[in-house]
């Protein structure tokens, strides 16, 4: 008799890992041995080599999750860098070549400006979309970016929410509109208003994910335990799959220990699903939404621009 180690790969349910006792009863390529006389290895044998391990995907080709993704950028604190983070995620998902829609749910419609559409005189939005049933595909822009796409907002959405209470089936109409272009893309980056109305219901309903941008200020907290609250109902109540899936540190000023103490205290909380790049404070990435484009197209090489390529990465091809 003899011992080996048997490898992960060759190891069945019922094997634990480690070091397992394996007997041979000699029977090798149909011949039959005689079982009182093992084979015991000549001493100048070498070790029967492990089975080969299965050899993990490169970083660049291995996927987070499977696609297509729909995910909602939410948090219910105003002014966290939500719209930013989804216009930047977004482009840089579109540069490493996956087919990007964001959907503007916010009134505001920042995230159709910031991607250089203008928002007055669409002959369709987000409004037609929900209130009319006119296709989502019949909404969608193109963009300066090759591959990203943006279904507007207009300032007609502003009205939505009162329009939606009576409507039929109101909490899932964006999810229907979803659907039937989910196909087409490999991301779907939904924006949501910073409130709870039917507006970012809509859009929790719709997605599998959230991804949270939290500022790294002590208020930032308190919007986000509210959030996660709503996610739960959300869960419970119309979307079985929902689920937070990445939170992003934004607005990070290196200069404070406040914004230390805030990374650490997301980090030792919500464990992996805080997004190991940071986005910094930074000048270039305040002024881009006022000329309509995205980081990686107004400075491509300025500290936020290097900060959601790094989360944008992290989020098609998970941590390394």
């Amino acid at each position: 008799m003899f011992r080996r180690r048997v490898t992960d790969a060759e190891a069945g349910p019922d094997d634990l890992p480690g070091e397992v006792s394996r007997e041979t009863d000699g029977r090798q390529n149909g011949d039959t041995m005689n079982d009182a006389s093992p084979i015991e290895p000549s001493p100048e044998s070498p070790p029967e080599p492990d089975a080969p391990a299965t050899e993990p995907a490169p970083p660049e080709q291995r996927l987070a999750r499977p696609l297509p993704r729909r995910i909602a950028v939410a948090n219910q604190k105003g002014g966290v860098g939500k719209t930013t983070t989804t216009i930047n995620v977004g482009a840089c998902l579109a540069e490493l070549g996956q087919r990007t829609l964001v959907i503007d749910l916010d009134p505001q419609g920042n995230a159709t400006t910031g991607l250089g559409i203008e928002n007055r005189g669409l002959e369709a939005s987000m409004y037609e979309v929900l209130l009319h049933d006119v296709p989502l595909e019949n909404v969608v822009e193109p963009t300066a970016v090759k591959n990203l796409f943006v279904a507007p907002a207009s300032l007609n959405l502003a009205g939505a929410e009162i329009e939606l209470a009576s409507a039929f089936s109101r909490e899932t109409r964006l999810k229907r509109a979803i659907e039937a272009v989910l196909d087409d893309y490999d991301y779907v980056l939904i924006d949501c208003p910073p409130t709870l109305g039917l507006l970012t219901v809509n859009g929790l309903a719709a997605a599998a994910e959230v991804l949270v941008p939290i500022q790294t200020e002590y208020y930032a907290l308190e919007g986000l335990g509210l959030l996660l609250r709503n996610v739960d109902l959300i869960r419970k109540q119309l979307n079985p799959e929902l689920e937070v899936s990445a939170i992003v540190c934004v607005m990070y000023d290196a200069s404070t220990k406040l914004s230390a103490q805030v990374v650490d205290e997301v980090r030792n909380h919500f464990g992996d699903k805080v997004v190991r790049a940071i986005v910094p404070r930074n000048v270039r990435l305040s002024e881009a939404p006022s000329h309509g484009q995205p980081i990686i197209i107004y400075d491509p090489r300025s500290r936020g621009a290097v900060a959601y390529r790094d989360v944008a990465k992290e989020v098609h091809h998970g941590k390394a």
